[in-house]
């Protein structure tokens, strides 16, 4: 079950969206009365947002709003969740910490589940690890370090949370979730609760199974970690040397992280740079001064400035060097079924 406690400001947002209060859109009315009458026979109808902006759901600060927005606090909820906007023909969405997407500007027509699941259990004889996929990846590689449990250390610093990191197989400094992950519990197209091993979570760079699966969505609810012990002195201190790594090199501004995965050979931010676009602005959306593979958001930049300024960059480099830079971020539209993140 999910340990985190609701955010002060969390209680805030219900109080400013609930359901008695929500003007409905015309054209989707039937259908969210649907969702809204399976909520409240759930009793659950206090959580439910309407019209709720994702700008404050994503570390890029950009996004419109979600037709229907909630948080689940428990891998019980989050399953209700899914099954009700399935009941309700409604597209959905599983967000985490909303750390490498881009949400257009017109929002998600459909339902946004904002993941809190961030329960863990660790087996100190086997080393084995299980965390639920809400949780916090740079917590959880601090709390495992401190225990002596190698295997996470890499994940320091990275925003997100462990579902996230194992639909993209983030990784960082020679470490990536395929080498730790040793299978993933989810909730599948059939309403199923499921394991998967290890081979069949078809790790790769920067992917796996869980990207971009359409319409038959599966949702990670938790996953195994195998670890190994080593002295927490030595953790800490290659910990600190990836902490210090990351400050220099990661911009302060809002972002969503790496824009483009690296492709063979010379990395995508030296392609930018070497581009000339490093500190190339459209509208409020700029190519990071600070690391030319990351756009921020330098004031009140819109996903439309973002994506022409991604266009852009990959003309650019395409022209100059013959490479495609392929997007490492996730970009969420109205027009998109099913996505889990």
């Amino acid at each position: 079950m999910c340990s985190s406690p609701w955010a002060p400001a969390t209680f805030g947002l219900w109080a400013r969206s609930c359901w008695p209060c929500r003007r409905a859109r015309s054209p989707r009315m039937s259908e969210q009365r649907h969702l809204a009458e399976l909520a409240r026979e759930a009793g659950l109808a206090d959580r439910l947002l309407f019209d709720e902006p994702l700008s404050r759901h994503t570390s890029f600060r950009i996004g419109g709003p979600a037709d229907f927005f909630t948080v689940a606090e428990s891998q019980e909820q989050l399953c209700r969740w899914v099954t009700m906007a399935l009941q309700a023909g409604e597209s959905f969405l599983v967000l985490g910490r909303g750390t490498n997407v881009l949400v257009a500007d017109q929002g998600y027509r459909g339902l946004v589940i904002e993941n809190r699941c961030s329960g863990s259990e660790l087996d100190t004889a086997s080393h084995i690890l299980d965390a639920e996929s809400g949780l916090s990846l740079s917590r959880l590689s601090r709390a495992t370090a401190e225990l002596g449990e190698s295997g996470l250390e890499w994940a320091i610093g990275i925003p997100g949370t462990v579902g996230g990191a194992i639909v993209s197989n983030a990784g960082a400094y020679d470490g990536d979730m395929a080498a730790v992950v040793s299978g993933v519990t989810v909730l599948d197209g059939q309403r199923r609760v499921r394991r998967l091993g290890a081979e069949e979570l078809h790790f790769g760079y920067r992917t796996s199974r869980f990207r971009n699966r359409g319409d038959r969505p599966e949702i990670i609810l938790s996953a195994e970690f195998q670890l190994e012990p080593e002295a927490p002195a030595a953790l800490a201190q290659r910990m600190n040397g990836f902490r210090a790594q990351r400050l220099a090199s990661a911009p302060s501004e809002p972002s969503a992280g790496s824009v483009f995965k690296n492709p063979p050979g010379a990395s995508a931010a030296e392609l930018i740079d070497r581009a000339g676009l490093r500190g190339k602005s459209i509208g409020e959306a700029q190519v990071s001064e600070k690391h030319a593979n990351y756009i921020v958001n330098v004031g009140q930049a819109t996903a439309q400035d973002v994506l022409l300024l991604i266009a852009l960059v990959q003309d650019q480099v395409h022209r100059l060097f013959g490479v495609d830079l392929e997007l490492e971020i996730e970009i969420i539209g109205i027009s998109q079924q099913s996505l889990v993140h």
